[in-house]
């Protein structure tokens, strides 16, 4: 019997391993196809997108600037940073930012968006799951990721995992995305706060993955093929699971309505902020002070 269920475990894990693959090469896929001019479409030539995040860079930051305290000196790593200009707005405030992503037109446009800027940043052209060994320094003061990422993941364990080797003694892990009662339950119609109506149409607990337009789509040039990636929509208690598992010490869970407006969509989470640290290593005792609220 025993036998029996390790070898149905050793196929179960099998075909995740094999659904991933597939997962990343066609998400990676699509998201090297025309995202240079995608972007452009969307923020502009690199020197405009430039100028105005050196107008106000801590505007670009938003909500995650006021989870990373002072960033001046820091090490920080933006994992699946797109275009950079989260990037490029840490590295004017005088962080050592780090990206890593798999898109070599998002590679492109970041690169091209810190030189317009007067700044420097390191862009390393990688799926995060297959970072080269010597990117784990273990000496990173903040990793983040935010706005559209986690869904990209079929298992969180790997992701939350890396991050974990990523970070220093007390470094800290900053997610912040799209609320799954935005993406998973409710359905929304209305391009007007006074027509605006919202159904719940969805099921919270879904687990299947999903196949969607590529996010830059809608930026395409008339004509342009339009790519498919995979998604997995997380809940927020699977999220938190996933970040407690691996003895990250959750210090604030912030869910946020539309702050693009006091009425439009009123009364419903829109994205998330979770943050964590990296209170002590393996092996080592909490301090005591931890225990204390």
């Amino acid at each position: 019997m025993r036998e029996s269920n390790k070898d149905t475990e050793r196929d179960e894990n099998k075909e995740e391993n094999h659904i991933h693959k597939i997962s990343s090469e066609k998400n990676q896929e699509s998201w090297n196809k025309e995202t240079y001019n995608a972007w452009i479409e969307r923020l502009g030539e690199p020197k405009d997108a430039a100028d105005r995040i050196k107008k106000n860079p801590s505007k670009v930051l938003s909500v995650i600037h006021n989870k990373m305290d002072r960033v001046e000196g820091k090490k920080i790593m933006n994992l699946m940073g797109s275009n950079g200009n989260k990037a490029v707005a840490l590295a004017l405030l005088g962080a050592e930012v780090t990206v890593v992503d798999f898109s070599e037109g998002n590679k492109r446009y970041a690169e091209d968006l810190a030189r317009e800027a007067g700044v420097s940043i390191n862009y390393i052209l990688s799926d995060v799951l297959k970072m080269p060994r010597e990117v784990f320094t273990g000496d990173y003061d903040i990793v983040f990721a935010e706005m559209g990422i986690i869904h990209y993941f079929i298992d969180l364990k790997p992701f939350i995992t890396i991050i974990k080797r990523l970070l220093k003694p007390n470094g800290r892990l900053i997610i912040r995305d799209f609320h799954p009662v935005t993406t998973k339950l409710i359905s929304s119609r209305g391009s007007t706060a006074k027509i605006r109506k919202h159904k719940v149409t969805g099921d919270y607990f879904d687990t299947s993955l999903e196949e969607k337009e590529v996010a830059y789509s809608k930026y395409l040039e008339k004509g342009e093929e339009v790519h498919k990636v995979l998604l997995r929509r997380w809940n927020l208690g699977e999220v938190v699971t996933a970040v407690a598992k691996e003895d990250l010490f959750i210090t604030s869970l912030d869910e946020e309505p539309n702050l693009s407006s006091e009425i439009f969509d009123k009364g419903i989470p829109k994205t998330f902020t979770l943050v964590a640290e990296k209170r002590f290593m393996k092996g080592e005792y909490p301090l005591y002070e931890d225990f204390i609220l």
